[in-house]
């Protein structure tokens, strides 16, 4: 398997709170870390994202940062199964942004379905678990 070209580095507030949820609730397992430094490195199958805490070590900051943080975007994740994560986040009475759905996207002459749904981590980072659920042809063409 290669590495992947894009791997995000989210800002957070508090390291431990995050492993938490990216690797207890999100199935993640951390790939390396430097805790002194408030860095971890995470994967699930081919997603990979860097977790860093504010105050530690060099902090690209562009701008007033408020919560919650990464306004704007979602972060799609394919998995397998959505059910094995709601369900831990359910258990663990984590709220979730958006109910898991069955959703179909047009792609040319296909649609390509997906079951999804959405959960904020700790410091608001909108994340979208995506079960590929197969392609079919759009009606009528």
């Amino acid at each position: 398997m290669s590495e992947p070209s894009l791997v995000p580095e989210l800002l957070i507030t508090d390291i431990e709170s995050s492993i938490n949820f990216w690797c207890t609730l999100c199935d993640f397992s951390i790939q390396y870390e430097r805790r002194e430094e408030g860095f971890a490195y995470l994967v699930s199958g081919n997603t990979h994202i860097m977790l860093e805490q504010r105050g530690f070590s060099r902090n690209w900051i562009t701008g007033d940062l408020d919560v919650p943080y990464g306004r704007g975007i979602n972060f799609q994740i394919s998995i397998e199964s959505v059910d094995f994560i709601v369900n831990r986040l359910q258990q663990q009475k984590w709220p979730l942004y958006m109910d898991p759905e069955e959703k179909w996207y047009q792609k040319g002459d296909r649609e390509v379905g997906v079951r999804q749904f959405l959960v904020q981590d700790p410091d608001g980072y909108l994340l979208r678990f995506s079960e590929h659920l197969g392609e079919r042809r759009v009606k009528g063409k």
